[in-house]
C-alpha cells in the first residue's frame, strides 16, 4: 500500500495501487466519513476513467450515492464540497506528478482534507486486513452534478480589470484548461492550453525550472507584465515577473497583502509554511498582519487556517489558501488576485519585478534534497551543530526543525511524499549562505 501518503493517495497506477484499491477506497470512504452521498471529480489522466469507474462502483456498493462532477480541477471539488454541504468527496488526480501516476484526494465536510492521520491510515489498514466489502441491501445511485457555471460565476467575483495588461499563461495541459478562457478571455498569450493527461509538452510541475522555460521566454519575447503557470490539477500556481524571472512562491504570500490589506482593508492572521522566507513576515507585520507558521501540506495548512481564523495563507510549493474559498487552495483564485495587483502596479507606473525586489530581502538556497536512510539522525546532527556554534533566536520543532539566528535560518525536514531529506537556508548575504549550506552538506553527507 505504498500509495498512501501524508496528504493523499498517490503513486504509479497499476504499480503502487490499482483499480481494486480504488474500489475499496470508494467502499470505505462513506463509512469513514459518515456520508450517505459522495462527491467525485477526476482529472484528464489516461488512467482516470478506470479509477473513476471502480471508485464509483465501491461507493455505490457501500450504499451511498455518487454526485459526479466529471472532469474537474481539484479546487472545483473543494468548492463544491463546501458550498453544497457534502460530508465526503474524492478527486481523482496525481496533481503535478508525471503521466504514469494517479491518485485520490479525499476531503470531508467543509472541504477539510483527509490525510494519513485523519482517516487514510484507517482505510489503508482496512484494505490490508482484508475487511469485507458486501454490497449494501440498498445500493446507491449516481447523479450527474454540473456546477461549472456556478463555479465560474463565483471566481468571476474576484476578477480585476486586466485590460491594460499583457499576460502569458502556461496551462501545462492540465485542468485549468477548463476555466482560463472563460475567466481571462482570449487576451493572454496561452501556452499548452489543451486538456491532455499525457502532458506532451512538459510535466505539470511548475517548480521544476525547465517546465517554466517556455513561459519565461514568451514573457520576454512579448514584453508581458506577468506570466502565470498552473500545475496539473490547478490547485497550485506560480508566477513569472515582467523580466521573465521566476518568483519564489513564498514571496507571493507577502505580495497578496497588496490586495487584502491595501485594497480591501483586511488585516488579520496570515499563514505561512515552515520553509517561508523571513521576508514574508517583515513585509506583512508592518501592515498590521500577524504571520503564523505551520507544517507543510494541505492536510495541515487548510485546517490550520480555519482554526486560527486566518484570511489567507500560502506555501513554498505554490499553494495559496483563502478564507473566502472555504479555507482551501485555488490556483485560479490566486492568479486572479495577483494579476489585479499587477494591474494596480502598472497604473501606478511600477512593475511586478520592482515590487518583488522590494519584498525580497535575503539570499535563499531553495530546497536542496538529500536521499538517505538516516533522516532523523541527520536532522538532529545539523540542528545540534549549528545551535552549539551559535545561540538561536527562535526554533520550531514541528515538521522537522526551523532554527533562526539573527542573520540566517534553516529548515530541515523529511519529505512526506518522497524518499528525501529537504534542507533550505536563507541568509543576509551570499557568502554567509554559501558557508552554511556547505557545512550542512558536509554533515548530511557524512551520514549518507
Amino acid at each position: 500500500m505504498g500509495a498512501f501518503h501524508a496528504y493523499d493517495i498517490r503513486g504509479i497506477y497499476n504499480v503502487d495501487f490499482d483499480r481494486e484499491t480504488a474500489y475499496k477506497v470508494g467502499y470505505f470512504v462513506p463509512g469513514l466519513l459518515e456520508a450517505d452521498r459522495v462527491l467525485v471529480g477526476r482529472d484528464a489522466r489516461v488512467s482516470s476513467p478506470e479509477i473513476h469507474e471502480y471508485l464509483v462502483k465501491g461507493i455505490l456498493d457501500s450504499g451511498a450515492d455518487v454526485y459526479d462532477l466529471g472532469l474537474s480541477s481539484t479546487p472545483m471539488v473543494y468548492f463544491a464540497t463546501a458550498r453544497h454541504g457534502f460530508k465526503a468527496s474524492v478527486q481523482i488526480t496525481a496533481s503535478h506528478n508525471p503521466k504514469e501516476y494517479n491518485g485520490m484526494k479525499v476531503s470531508r465536510e467543509n472541504a477539510l482534507p483527509v490525510g494519513l492521520d485523519t482517516g487514510l491510515g484507517r482505510i489503508r489498514k482496512w484494505i490490508e486486513e482484508g475487511r469485507p466489502t458486501p454490497v449494501a441491501s440498498r445500493r446507491g445511485t449516481i447523479h450527474n452534478f454540473d456546477i461549472y457555471r456556478e463555479y465560474i460565476e463565483f471566481l468571476s467575483g474576484f476578477k480585476g480589470d486586466y485590460s491594460d495588461l499583457k499576460i502569458a499563461m502556461d496551462i501545462s495541459n492540465g485542468m485549468a484548461a477548463l476555466y482560463v478562457k472563460e475567466l481571462f478571455g482570449l487576451q493572454p498569450y496561452y501556452l499548452y492550453d489543451s486538456l491532455d493527461g499525457t502532458f506532451p509538452n512538459h510535466e505539470a510541475n511548475p517548480l521544476i525550472p525547465e517546465n517554466s522555460a517556455a513561459l519565461r521566454a514568451l514573457v520576454r519575447e512579448k514584453g508581458c507584465d506577468a506570466g502565470v503557470i498552473f500545475d496539473g490539477d490547478a490547485d497550485r500556481v506560480m508566477f513569472i515577473d515582467d523580466k521573465g524571472e521566476f518568483i519564489s512562491p513564498d514571496l507571493i504570500i507577502a505580495l497578496l497583502g497588496d490586495w487584502f490589506v491595501k485594497e480591501k482593508g483586511q488585516k488579520g492572521i496570515v499563514l505561512q509554511d515552515i520553509r517561508s522566507s523571513k521576508s514574508v513576515a517583515e513585509a506583512l507585520v508592518p501592515q498590521g498582519c500577524e504571520v503564523a507558521t505551520w507544517k507543510v501540506g494541505r492536510a495541515f495548512a487548510a485546517p490550520r487556517l480555519r482554526e486560527i481564523g486566518g484570511i489567507w495563507g500560502g506555501e513554498l510549493a505554490g499553494h495559496y489558501y483563502f478564507r473566502d474559498f472555504f479555507y482551501s487552495d485555488s490556483g485560479l483564485l490566486a492568479s486572479l488576485l495577483v494579476l489585479s495587483i499587477v494591474a494596480s502596479l502598472k497604473k501606478e507606473g511600477s512593475s511586478l519585478s520592482e515590487r518583488v525586489a522590494g519584498l525580497r530581502r535575503y539570499c535563499n538556497s531553495g530546497e536542496i534534497n538529500f536521499k538517505l536512510e538516516r533522516k532523523s539522525e541527520a536532522m538532529d546532527a545539523v540542528r545540534d551543530f549549528f545551535t552549539k556554534e551559535e545561540k538561536p533566536s527562535a526554533m520550531y520543532d514541528f515538521d522537522g526543525y526551523r532554527v533562526e539566528f539573527p542573520n540566517w535560518w534553516f529548515n530541515i525536514r523529511p519529505s512526506n511524499t518522497e524518499p528525501y531529506l529537504r534542507f533550505i537556508c536563507e541568509a543576509s548575504n551570499e557568502r554567509l549562505l554559501a558557508e552554511k549550506v556547505e557545512k550542512a552538506r558536509e554533515i548530511i553527507s557524512s551520514l549518507s
